[in-house]
């Protein structure tokens, strides 16, 4: 159970039930995490902002934005937020051998050198202190712009915020987002933990 009880959704202020419809209609569920930053409705809304620039397509598209922000929170250790993410590749339609395959980004055959170039900078860049290295860095600038570049970082400082609430708070998954981690990510080694619905 969430150590911060979610806002029921008949209690939110007025000014953020906007916010609560977009990640209902984005995400296609009600999101604990938005329910317990709707308790201080002036944070949830400077973070709708952000999201809102990062967590979009731009000049990196939103798989490989998806990815990045599901091995950040893996070198994080959220759970919760790699779930998310997990659901999110789903509705995006990225093949299932490749979900399931992400922890082999280095190897495995569905991964391109530029992703890996992205996935290898979200990996270090997860990490405390940060690991990226200076060829690590190098070989991203080979892959991508300086645009590129800092939406790839935009999304790894996104999901240091949102992975240091998630977890700090034991966030509840949702039915979805469970469902989806345990079909793709429980092969490569994913377990719910402190994110179990039963509290368990």
């Amino acid at each position: 159970m969430s150590r911060i009880k979610p806002l029921d959704p008949g209690a939110l202020p007025e000014e953020v039930k906007p916010i609560l419809d977009y990640a209902r209609q984005t995400m296609g569920f009600t999101p604990n995490d938005v329910l317990i930053m709707a308790r201080w409705p002036e944070l949830l809304q400077a973070t709708l902002p952000l999201v809102g620039t990062i967590f979009v397509p731009g000049a990196v598209d939103m798989e490989l934005k998806r990815l990045v922000a599901l091995i950040v929170s893996t070198a994080a250790g959220c759970q919760y937020c790699m779930a998310h993410n997990a659901h999110g590749l789903e509705q995006d339609g990225i093949d299932a051998d490749k979900l399931a395959a992400v922890w082999e980004f280095e190897t495995h055959a569905a991964f391109t050198d530029r992703e890996r170039a992205a996935l290898r900078f979200a990996r270090g860049a997860g990490q405390s202190p940060a690991a990226v290295t200076p060829e690590e860095f190098a070989d991203l600038e080979s892959h991508f712009s300086e645009q590129e570049i800092l939406e790839i970082g935009g999304v790894i400082a996104l999901f240091g915020f949102l992975n240091r609430w998630n977890a700090s708070f034991a966030v509840t998954l949702e039915a979805e987002p469970l469902r989806a981690a345990a079909e793709h990510l429980a092969g490569g080694g994913w377990v719910p933990g402190i994110h179990r619905p039963d509290g368990g």
